[in-house]
């Protein structure tokens, strides 16, 4: 008991830790400033590229936020590299065979989006396959593809999304294969209360 009755705290609470940097974000953090250093660019330079505001660059450069899909969209039409290549990069070499516990998982919480990366780009092969999982409410859209006339085929495993490519909009459901090339923009949107999950093939020009 302390001075004047009142009982001593016996059980502290411990100061809440602050939460640790995702080691995967902050790996791309890093890339994505060597990037725009290789290439002698300025925060500047990259923001009147991507039409990205130079503060949210240099925080993004430094780790302080995480990107979402249509940010990383931007910042890989400007680098010249699909996405699924960036990530890699971040990543170790795989094997031939990629385990299911290999394959690396990036989530945008902001758009509602989750994005496997099943068998990420490999020297000598042009193609890669992606799993992608638009979660209820998601509607993303790009500005333009990463690379100019990038194809895709798109088959919907389970649930249904309307997909825009080239100016067509398509309903894409449980089954169907949608399939382009994409040289404009495009839109993902999911469609009613279940998620949207499906494979993605990109295939390189």
């Amino acid at each position: 008991m302390r001075n004047g009755g009142e009982p001593d705290d016996q059980n502290p609470q411990p100061p809440a830790q602050p939460a640790q940097p995702d080691p995967m974000e902050t790996r791309l953090a890093t890339r994505l400033a060597q990037l725009r250093t290789e290439r002698g660019w300025s925060l500047e330079d990259l923001a009147a590229r991507t039409a990205v505001s130079r503060s949210t660059l240099s925080r993004l450069e430094r780790g302080q936020i995480s990107p979402t899909a249509a940010l990383l969209n931007r910042l890989c039409a400007a680098y010249e590299r699909t996405m699924s290549h960036l990530l890699a990069e971040v990543e170790s070499e795989p094997p031939q065979l990629v385990r299911a516990a290999q394959q690396s998982v990036w989530r945008d919480d902001a758009s509602k989006f989750t994005r496997r990366s099943v068998s990420p780009p490999h020297n000598g092969l042009r193609a890669e396959l992606v799993e992608g999982v638009l979660h209820p409410g998601a509607d993303i859209s790009y500005r333009q593809p990463p690379i100019p006339g990038l194809e895709q085929h798109i088959w919907m495993l389970q649930g249904a999304a309307e997909i825009t490519a080239e100016g067509h909009t398509h309903q894409v459901h449980t089954g169907d294969c949608l399939r382009f090339r994409l040289w404009g923009p495009s839109r993902f949107r999911c469609l009613g209360p279940q998620p949207a999950r499906y494979a993605l093939v990109v295939v390189p020009p």
